[in-house]
């Protein structure tokens, strides 16, 4: 079964209501898939919860992933890698590479062609749609 990794793109996608990144939300909930989001790519796209409902209701979908010492660190390593500066993408294609060893995975992106370009440096292969 596919997990699903969000990024930030994705989050202001479920905000703004878009219909089709609601859509692919509530299939990964009726399929039971695992959905990601780091904390990097929430304290991009969080600004107020209040205001933010259809946001605050899309994450109770999603399960965070913590940014600690060590993923901060990889995230640096494969920006140093990838000759990139994005740290945000970085944890969202480490977040991908982690979902990965467990079955296939898909990214929602409003950036394909960065994170495809990390998840080429790492080696991890992944379909990536556009939100």
């Amino acid at each position: 079964m596919t997990s699903i990794v969000l990024d930030a793109g994705a989050l202001i996608a479920l905000d703004r209501n878009d219909r089709a990144t609601w859509a692919l939300l509530r299939v990964a909930a009726d399929d039971e898939r695992a959905v990601f989001v780091p904390a990097a790519v929430i304290a991009q796209a969080w600004r107020d919860g209040r205001r933010q409902v259809l946001l605050a209701r899309a994450m109770a979908h999603c399960s965070e992933i913590p940014l600690d010492g060590h993923v901060a660190r990889a995230a640096g390593s494969l920006c140093a890698s990838a000759r990139t500066a994005d740290v945000i993408d970085a944890t969202v294609a480490l977040a991908t590479a982690g979902a990965a060893r467990s079955g296939d995975v898909a990214i929602v992106t409003s950036d394909p062609d960065d994170l495809r370009h990390l998840l080429d440096t790492i080696g991890v292969d992944a379909t990536i749609i556009v939100a």
